[in-house]
């Protein structure tokens, strides 16, 4: 999973990669050549006392351990761009990605998960492709010269290197077994630390409260707790690993002082030879245990390449059809024919049979009990959810044949939720129509009813905290407003967007959005009656259904539910 990652987002570093390979093979052959070098200097001129043969050789060493410090600075700056590069793309294709995902896909994954993937994955996958393009790229070539130079030098003496080689790759494949699901579990609590430390966040005026305080330190601790064991279980096995490749790497300088002590006294051996084959040996460990741990490393990289590979294959539910619409000839009607919805694994479907119709300049508004399918309804207009059986008309054409961009720009929509970025008033105000002039601004925020707070607040320029954490939630209601009528589109869908407002600023927000919206269709989902009595149209539904559909008059006269939902707020006196 890991290599067919990193080959898809490598094609753009072609020339780099290539110039880390150059740099890092010069580097290695120059290291390579140095103990060469000391053993003649050993042998040809201090043994023989020959200052002139010292200086020379000596150099040639310098010159090689100049153009090996500066090749192996080459690479590692190469090694670096490449690595940064691949990090960066990846982030960038998994947050662009993510963004075609709808609702379902969404709920799928979790924000903790997908913010996870994100940052911490992806930083896992870009610090082992460093890690391979400045230590085992050059790794092999080390140990495979490190060998022929050890041969080279005596080959008698190179039988250690058949005992040595064979135990170090025992211990890495050890540490691959082990370390590859103690891995796989870290991620997965990371994860979850990432969702009890974003609920505790976002929700911690809840937990105060409430007097939580001490049930989410032991939640937040347990989190942490199981995320510390599987880092404990991980040290144990670097506990084992790196004493037992140093013990490897001691007892193997030992051998070779040992044995090699014995052959140059024997004089099979030249003490110039005897410390270049110690050289020689070191590199080979010392590449070895490189390549030890960067196989250590590999475990998790390869799991989290493999998270990050499941976002970017995972398709959005909401697929854009081959030959998209792009033009709408008519004003913006909106139209529902039969819709059911069910959500992914749900025993009973949300919608079932669901049939209305909303007009240009027409208020249609929905009503019904907690969990009857109102915001789901309304989600499925802007396609944030695919209906699973009927159809959703915009001005006669299925939603599921509109071009997405052509969808969206002609709706206005204010969720349950209403969510503000963080910045000012005029950035937030923005995203609802990019070049939006400051008259355009505040005739939004006038219409909101929020003109007053916001001018309280210091203007256009007034900053927002994530979420608008900083202003009340009727405040943030109206912001999400003026954001929709800034837009100025055909259909406003407003998902109970009053719920947070007192009576009085409810009846002045309505009146000053009629003139706003008299040619445009309005779709207001509510719980509150004296929202939506005036409507030109209610639809009443119940667990899914539409059980009527009429004025304020027609379904106090007629239906059961209204009337029921209506005098479970008002009196039967404000009710007529």
């Amino acid at each position: 999973m890991l290599i067919t990652l990193l080959r898809r987002y490598l094609g753009d570093y072609r020339g780099l990669i290539t110039a880390v390979l150059v740099l890092q093979l010069v580097q290695a052959v120059a290291n390579l050549y140095l103990p060469s070098l000391n053993a003649d200097i050993i042998d040809d001129g201090v043994t023989q006392g020959d200052t002139g043969v010292v200086l020379r050789l000596g150099g040639v060493m310098l010159a090689v351990t100049t153009a090996q410090v500066l090749c192996a600075a080459g690479a590692v700056y190469a090694g670096a761009r490449i690595a940064m590069g691949v990090g960066r793309d990846l982030r960038a294709a998994v947050f662009d990605h993510v963004q075609t995902f709808s609702a379902q896909e969404l709920g799928r994954f979790g924000a903790p998960s997908l913010i996870t993937r994100t940052t911490n994955d992806v930083t896992q996958v870009q610090t082992v492709l460093f890690m391979i393009l400045t230590i085992v790229v050059a790794a092999p070539v080390i140990m495979v010269g490190g060998v022929v130079m050890a041969l080279r030098e005596d080959v008698p003496l190179s039988g250690l290197l058949l005992v040595v080689v064979p135990v170090l790759a025992a211990v890495m494949g050890f540490a691959i077994v082990r370390m590859r699901p103690l891995f796989q579990r870290m991620q997965q609590r990371i994860d979850a630390l990432n969702r009890v430390l974003r609920e505790q966040v976002a929700g911690i005026r809840v937990i105060r409260a409430f007097v939580r305080d001490a049930h989410e330190r032991e939640r937040f601790a347990r989190a942490n707790a199981d995320v510390m064991e599987v880092g404990l279980g991980v040290g144990r096995v670097m506990a084992v690993v790196f004493p037992t490749v140093m013990l490897i790497m001691n007892v193997s300088s030992v051998a070779v002082l040992w044995f090699g002590g014995m052959r140059v006294d024997a004089g099979s051996m030249q003490v110039g030879s005897l410390v270049a084959f110690l050289s020689y040996i070191m590199q080979i460990l010392v590449a070895v245990m490189m390549a030890v741990m960067m196989f250590m490393l590999v475990p998790r990289a390869e799991v989290s390449a493999g998270r990050i590979t499941e976002v970017l294959g995972t398709s959005t539910s909401v697929v854009v059809a081959e030959r998209p619409v792009t033009r709408l000839e008519r004003r913006a009607t909106v139209e529902l024919r039969g819709v059911d919805f069910a959500y992914p694994g749900a025993e009973e479907p949300v919608l079932r049979g669901v049939s209305l119709l909303a007009e240009p300049g027409r208020t249609t508004a929905i009503i019904g009990s907690t969990g009857s399918g109102k915001t789901t309804l309304l989600q499925t207009v802007p396609r944030l959810y695919d209906v699973t059986g009927g159809a959703v008309l915009v001005d006669g054409v299925d939603v599921r044949d509109l071009e997405p961009e052509t969808l969206w720009s002609r709706i206005g929509y204010v969720p349950q939720r209403p969510y503000l970025f963080s910045g000012t008033v005029a950035s937030n105000l923005t995203y609802g129509k990019e070049d939006a002039a400051e008259d355009e601004m505040w005739h939004a925020l006038e219409v909101a009813q929020a003109a007053e707070f916001v001018r309280e607040m210091g203007g256009l320029d007034a900053r927002v905290e994530q979420g608008g954490t900083n202003v009340s939630g009727g405040q943030r209601q109206r912001l999400a407003i003026a954001r929709a009528v800034v837009r100025r589109p055909e259909i406003y869908l407003l998902d109970d967007s009053f719920s947070a407002l007192d009576y009085a600023t409810d009846a002045a927000l309505r009146a000053a959005l009629v003139p706003e919206t008299r040619d445009a269709t309005v779709v207001v989902v509510a719980q509150r009656v004296s929202t939506i009595r005036h409507a030109d149209r209610i639809v009443v539904l119940d667990e899914g259904r539409v059980v009527g559909t009429g004025t304020h008059a027609e379904l106090m006269a007629t239906n059961d539910t209204y009337r029921e939902i209506v005098l479970s707020q008002v009196s039967v006196e404000e009710a007529a």
